[in-house]
């Protein structure tokens, strides 16, 4: 059992551990672009993107999306952007999920031409951030070659951010990532309780 702190046991605790912060925060550069991985077996991959979106949106960023999976299925997340029209660039250029069109050599096709869209936005200084979203799978799936991409991200501006989704990281990628988040699977509907994908919920 954990011994509980008298409350000045517990300010003194809280006093040291805010002037730890301060020197680290003191420390840290001030700004720095940033590649972000979001990866595992868990929900809640590109959600997580979309909440980086957002907050860029807020602050006046301009923003490109690219799916490169999900796209035969029109996102409730494009519509719920639709405000921000001047700031945000959001193309759905995937099929749908592979097991879907079952024609691998397309699949492949299409990765490419979005990567090669990904790219435009990438070196673009004008977009701040840059969400590429499933394209973890394409390369799980070798649809893209992970070379390739690295070599894409060496070419973004400084200062600007890039959000890479989609479980199957490969681990070069995960190497080259400035913060890597994996969502971990502890139970879903769908395998638990056989319930299907819900607007709100998954789309």
């Amino acid at each position: 059992m954990v011994k509980s702190l008298s409350d000045e046991q517990y300010k003194i605790k809280m006093h040291k551990r805010k002037a730890l912060q301060d020197e680290r925060i003191a420390a840290a550069k001030a700004e720095k672009g940033l590649v972000i991985v979001h990866t595992g077996n868990g929900k809640g991959k590109t959600t997580a993107a979309l909440g980086m979106v957002l907050r860029s949106l807020g602050h006046g960023y301009r923003v490109g999306i690219i799916q490169f999976i999900k796209g035969a299925w029109e996102p409730a997340e494009k519509a719920a952007f639709a405000p921000w029209q001047d700031q945000l660039t959001f193309l759905a250029l995937g099929e749908g999920f592979t097991w879907e069109t079952q024609d691998r050599q397309r699949d492949q096709a299409i990765a490419h031409a979005a990567w090669q869209k990904a790219l435009e936005y990438i070196r673009t200084p004008d977009y701040q951030l840059v969400l590429l979203d499933e394209v973890n799978v394409a390369l799980k799936l070798g649809y893209l070659d992970v070379e390739t991409v690295l070599a894409g991200l060496e070419e973004k501006p400084e200062s600007n951010h890039v959000i890479l989704t989609g479980r199957g990281a490969p681990q070069p990628l995960i190497d080259r990532a400035d913060l890597v988040t994996e969502m971990t699977l502890i139970k879903h509907p769908f395998r638990e309780q056989n319930v299907k994908a819900q607007p709100g919920i998954e789309f």
